[in-house]
């Protein structure tokens, strides 16, 4: 029996966690759209990265939007129009983002083609915001990361789908493929997730989410061991946490972005028989997220023990079931199974610490991308596509570390989380000019540094937390490891 604080309101969480989905099928399905464009429009892999930068640096300028007008109304602006209605409104502007894609397609125009993606992108900033303390706050504190790596688990599921859909959309059966390009296949399934997205709208408008949560109004003084403190980003752990949002974002994406052209220039793949690979890569994420979801639970220790070795398994079962679906040969994946057991070890091994887990899958990720750059053919791919498993948890993880102890400041706290999520184009960017200025298979040393920062970031946070009153072995305490 549990002793947590308080116990999952599912009636709220199961409406919530359909915005993580979309999230997860968009971001998926550019990795997609990006080898398209580039033969389409005739792109270097640096200009081809323009589809990450226009996407992911929405976050950046729909989050500074956001601070701007709650500045203007000086009330924060989802404590003033209420989460639900903050998540609506997000959906209808990603909405009206891909409607662009139509005349796009028409007029063959790659300029209105991103700037479709940027409007979808301003949309998701605001659902994010939103959504992210919101599933930290419908349940136990105790669980929250573990809540939030759940909702990171139903994410997945859509990048794990995104891809195959995307692909099937553009090229057709995989028996009728070819590597031919058409711009104009692309503007049907994006209409149709615009379709989705106001459907997702209506159904969130009569869905029993909160206006408020009782975190924004909670005073710091009681958080912080009598410490006051006027702004955010007067937190060292949310301002190093910005830079390591940036820079997991960036490793995550520009990882799977540089993917195809690695595996078309360097071991001969045809465009259209990537998409599996892309889709295992972001599978990935949807297998550790889903074993480090095992927490949220109100289950028993010996179950959880259970569940997180059958839950990545699962989690694996989905990826291969929708490509059996898809008709793509599911010899070249069984192997995999193998690679999975490093994910389980790493998790058991962070004890339910989030720092602890953001240091181990950081270490991780670095000897995935350093096997991935001193190897070549099958085996480099599998392990630059294992950086998923190990990137799977670094979201809750730096999200949780960042905004705790802010009390009433979480919400600016988490606009400003939100804001860095512009790394995933940056970084892109930055790996594509490596990589058009040496080669791809080196550029990967971008995605190190990157790690190498996390588990920095890991380490130095605990001690100021720890300064602040804040014991993270005691916030997981009961979380079964």
């Amino acid at each position: 029996m549990s002793n947590y604080s308080k116990q999952t309101n599912w009636g709220q969480f199961v409406p919530l966690v359909t915005v993580f989905f979309f999230w997860g099928f968009i971001a998926a399905s550019n990795d997609i759209l990006i080898p398209v464009f580039q033969k389409a429009f005739n792109l270097s892999q640096t200009e081809s990265m323009l589809v990450q930068i226009c996407f992911y640096v929405a976050y950046t300028v729909g989050s500074l939007i956001y601070m701007l007008i709650s500045a203007g109304l000086k009330q924060d602006l989802v404590n003033k129009i209420g989460y639900k209605n903050g998540l609506i409104a997000g959906l209808l502007i990603s909405a009206a983002g891909t409607l662009l894609f139509y005349p796009a397609a028409n007029l063959h125009s790659f300029l209105l083609m991103i700037s479709g993606l940027f409007i979808v992108g301003l949309g998701f900033s605001l659902q994010q915001i939103v959504a992210n303390p919101l599933a930290i706050e419908v349940g136990p504190s105790e669980t929250g990361s573990q809540r939030l790596t759940m909702a990171g688990g139903i994410n997945n599921l859509g990048t794990t789908i995104g891809p195959l859909i995307v692909s099937f959309a553009i090229f057709g059966s995989t028996a009728a493929a070819t590597n031919d390009v058409s711009i104009e296949s692309v503007k049907v399934p994006y209409l149709i997730l615009g379709v989705a997205f106001v459907l997702v709208a209506i159904m969130l408008k009569f869905s029993s989410l909160p206006a408020v949560t009782p975190t924004i109004t909670e005073n710091t003084d009681d958080v912080v061991k009598g410490e006051h403190r006027k702004s955010a980003l007067a937190y060292p752990q949310l301002m190093m946490g910005m830079i390591a949002i940036f820079v997991y974002v960036g490793v995550e994406v520009s990882t799977a972005s540089n993917l195809p052209a690695y595996m078309e220039k360097n071991l001969g793949f045809a465009t259209k028989d990537v998409a599996p690979y892309i889709s295992l890569y972001w599978a990935s994420l949807m297998i550790g997220r889903w074993t480090g979801a095992v927490e949220a639970f109100d289950v028993s220790a010996g179950s959880k023990k259970i569940l997180r070795f059958l839950a990545p398994y699962l989690a694996f079962g989905v990826f291969l079931l929708v490509n059996a679906i898809a008709k793509h040969d599911l010899s070249h994946f069984y192997v995999y199974g193998l690679i999975i057991i490093a994910m389980i070890i790493c998790d058991i091994l962070s004890k339910g610490n989030p720092a602890r887990m953001l240091l181990i899958f950081s270490a991780a990720g670095i000897a995935s991308l350093l096997t991935g750059m001193f190897t070549d053919g099958m085996v480099s791919v599998y392990a630059f596509t294992s950086v998923g498993l190990f990137c799977s948890t670094l979201w809750p993880c730096i999200f949780a570390l960042a905004i705790n102890g802010l009390g009433r400041h979480t919400n600016q706290g988490s606009g400003l989380l939100i804001m860095m999520i512009m790394g995933g184009g940056i970084v892109s960017l930055l790996q594509g000019y490596i990589a058009d200025l040496t080669n791809i298979h080196f550029s990967y040393i971008v995605g190190v540094v990157c790690f190498a920062y996390l588990a920095f970031y890991a380490i130095r946070v605990s001690g100021i937390l720890r300064s602040q009153g804040i014991d993270l072995d005691k916030i997981t305490k009961g979380s079964g490891h």
